[in-house]
């Protein structure tokens, strides 16, 4: 089995300025090369999963998104750290959807794909419903990076960065 390092996009990757979906906006967070170099050189797949109900607020297009996410991959790529796959969720919390944080859609279906064992994986994210997903989907390590959202109580623990 392996093993993966799970990111939410904004907040965590870049800074989370609202619906960033163009080139132009898009800032990495100061942390995020090297955080994900250890992981990756640790052997961990690295994977994306994030909400954008931008798509389906009509803010932007699944194009739009598309576009600047080959383009932060590449980014990466020049730092030497390869992306395995970036998952995404369209919608907004109205479509009641089984892929949007804090539900574990994406991060099962990362786990059934690349056969990830969960126990052996971590998961970062900015909001607590980064984490109340991926604990949903049996991540055991979890870190929290205070950005803008506000902790709230969980059941579970999580590493604070």
């Amino acid at each position: 089995m392996n093993k993966a390092l799970f990111l939410d996009r904004d907040g965590i990757i870049n800074i989370d300025y609202g619906h960033v979906h163009k080139i132009e906006d898009f800032k990495f967070t100061d942390f995020i090369f090297d955080f994900c170099k250890k992981y990756y050189d640790e052997g961990y797949m690295l994977i994306v999963v994030t909400n954008q109900a931008g798509i389906g607020k009509k803010l932007y297009t699944e194009e739009d998104f598309i576009i600047l996410n080959k383009w932060m991959e590449e980014q990466f790529i020049k730092h030497g750290i390869n992306l395995t796959k970036v998952y995404y969720c369209p919608h907004t919390p109205q479509d009641m959807c089984d892929c949007r944080k804090p539900k574990p859609g994406m991060f099962l279906k990362a786990i059934e794909e690349f056969d990830i064992d969960p126990n052996s994986s971590v998961a970062i994210g900015d909001k607590m419903s980064d984490l109340e997903a991926a604990n949903k989907a049996g991540i055991k390590t979890l870190i929290f990076k205070k950005t803008r959202y506000e902790e709230y109580p969980v059941d579970f623990e999580y590493i604070k960065l």
